[in-house]
C-alpha cells in the first residue's frame, strides 16, 4: 500500500501534502541511517517546503542526510545547495547542523562501488527491436557507495514526461541519478535509439525496464516520495514502495502533463526558462515539442540567458554537433569514441530524421536563439536567430496559422491527438 494524495482539479494544501508525508513516513525510520535522494535546480518542485517537512517527520533518525541526484550534472556549490533546499547559511550552521546535504560524484571513481552487472543477453532482451551493437557488452551495475552507509534509501523527486526514460522519477533518481557513468550512457543510448517520439510520455520502455532490472541490485531498501507538480503547487503525492508510487505517478503525469493538439505546428517557439542554465538541459525545449511538430517544421529554443552548450561535455558536443540517429550510426568510426550519453543528447535535440543517399535529411530544422553566436551555432550544426531580434509576443495567438508559442518549455509534453510515430 502506498500513501497518496491527489486532486483531480486544482493543487494539493500543505496541510494535505504534510498529512501524506506524515502518514508514509512517521515512525517508519526510528534509529536508523537515512539518506534522501532530490533533484537539482533544473527540476520544479516546492523543495525548500518539503525538505522542512522532512527533517520534522523523520527527527527520530538517526541520520539523516540528503544529496543531489545529479547525473552528470555540475556539482552544485554549498551556496546553491543551501538555496536549493531552501535554508541560510546561518541556519546550515545552527538548526540543521546535523542534517548532510552533498552532490553525487559521477566523476570521482572512488566514490562509485560495483553492486552487480548487468550482462549484454538481458540488456538484448529488454532492448528488443531496439537493440543495437553499439550498445556494447555486459554493464557495470556502478553506483555511489554511500548507499552503504545507510539503512534506508528515500527518493523524493517529481514525475514528467521524459525523453529518455517515458517518464522521469522513481529509480531514475538511482540510474543514472546516483550511478557512474556505464548506466548513464548505456541508458541514454537506448534512448536514442527509440527515439524521442517514441519514448516520451510512454510509460512502460525498455529504458524504464532496464533501470528498474539495475535497481533490483541495490541491496538497501528503497522508498519513492513521487510528486506530481503542477505550476509551484502539487497536484498528486505518493510514498511507498517505489515501484507502485512510481506507476502511480506516472498515470497522474499522462493526464496533467500531456497538451494535446489537434494538429502538428510548422512553426515553435519554444522558451526554456532560467532554471535550464546549459543546452545539455534547455534541449527538453526540443524534446517536449517534437511529438507536436509538423514535418518540415521549424523550433526555435527560445532561450535569450543562455551562453553554455554544456559545463561538463561541451568539449565533445562542439566536436561531434547536432545530428539525427541515422548519422551517427551510418558514419560510427567517427563517433565511436564519443561517450554514448553525448551522442544520445546530440541526437535528442536535432530530432528524428533519414540518411538518404549518403546524406543527413532532418525531419524538422532546430534552431537556437540564445546567446551562442551563429559562429558556434554552425559549429553545432543548428540554426541561428538573434534572441534581440525575437517578440515573443508577436508569436501568441497564432495556433490556427500553424505557429506556437509556449513561455516555459521543458515540463509540459505537447502531442498531437491519435499521432501514430
Amino acid at each position: 500500500m502506498i500513501a497518496q494524495a491527489f486532486q483531480a482539479d486544482g493543487l494539493l494544501t500543505e496541510d494535505q501534502v504534510r498529512q501524506t508525508l506524515y502518514a508514509g513516513l512517521e515512525n517508519q525510520y526510528k534509529g536508523q541511517k537515512v539518506l534522501v535522494l532530490i533533484p537539482d535546480h533544473t527540476r520544479t518542485i516546492p523543495l525548500p517546503f518539503l525538505f522542512r517537512q522532512l527533517v520534522n517527520i523523520l527527527s527520530d533518525t538517526k541520520q539523516l542526510d540528503f544529496m543531489v541526484a545529479l547525473g552528470t550534472h555540475p556539482p552544485l556549490s554549498q551556496t546553491n545547495l543551501d538555496t536549493l533546499v531552501g535554508i541560510t547559511a546561518d541556519e546550515r550552521m545552527g538548526e540543521f547542523k546535523h542534517i548532510g546535504i552533498s552532490n553525487h560524484r559521477w566523476d570521482l571513481p572512488d566514490t562509485l562501488t560495483s553492486i552487480g552487472t548487468l550482462p549484454q543477453s538481458q540488456i538484448k532482451q529488454i532492448a528488443g527491436d531496439h537493440w543495437h551493437p553499439t550498445l556494447g557488452g555486459d554493464v557495470d551495475i556502478l553506483i555511489n557507495r554511500a548507499i552503504h552507509d545507510y539503512d534506508h534509501i528515500l527518493i523524493l523527486g517529481p514525475t514528467f514526461p521524459h525523453e529518455v526514460v517515458g517518464f522521469s522519477g522513481g529509480a531514475k533518481y538511482l540510474f543514472p541519478g546516483i550511478s557512474g557513468a556505464d548506466m548513464i550512457n548505456v541508458t541514454h543510448w537506448l534512448g536514442a535509439l527509440a527515439g524521442v517520439r517514441g519514448t516520451i510520455g510512454i510509460k512502460e520502455t525498455p529504458v524504464r525496464d532496464m533501470i528498474h532490472a539495475a535497481a533490483e541490485h541495490v541491496p538497501t531498501p528503497v522508498t519513492l516520495i513521487s510528486l506530481v507538480v503542477m505550476g509551484e503547487g502539487l497536484a498528486g503525492l505518493f510514498v511507498g514502495d517505489h515501484l507502485e508510487a512510481w506507476r502511480a505517478a506516472a498515470d497522474l503525469s499522462s493526464e496533467k502533463h500531456i497538451v494535446w493538439v489537434e494538429k502538428p505546428f510548422q512553426k515553435v517557439l519554444s522558451q526554456a526558462p532560467a532554471m535550464y542554465d546549459e543546452l545539455w538541459t534547455a534541449g527538453k525545449a526540443m524534446y517536449k515539442l517534437e511529438p507536436a511538430l509538423a514535418e518540415g517544421g521549424e523550433l526555435t529554443i527560445y532561450a535569450p540567458h543562455l551562453d553554455v552548450v554544456s559545463h561538463v561535455h561541451g568539449k565533445y558536443i562542439y566536436e561531434i554537433g547536432y545530428h539525427t540517429l541515422p548519422y551517427i550510426l551510418h558514419q560510427w568510426d567517427r563517433f565511436k569514441h564519443i561517450p554514448l550519453g553525448v551522442l544520445a543528447h546530440s541526437t535528442h535535440v536535432r530530432g528524428d530524421g533519414r540518411w538518404v543517399d549518403g546524406r543527413e535529411v532532418p525531419r524538422a530544422s532546430v534552431n537556437l536563439a540564445t546567446q551562442l553566436s551563429a559562429e558556434d551555432c554552425r559549429k553545432l550544426a543548428l540554426g541561428y536567430l538573434n534572441p534581440d531580434k525575437i517578440d515573443p509576443s508577436e508569436w501568441e495567438g497564432r495556433e490556427d496559422e500553424g505557429v506556437l508559442y509556449v513561455k516555459k518549455a521543458g515540463e509540459m509534453l505537447y502531442r498531437v491527438r491519435e499521432a501514430t510515430r
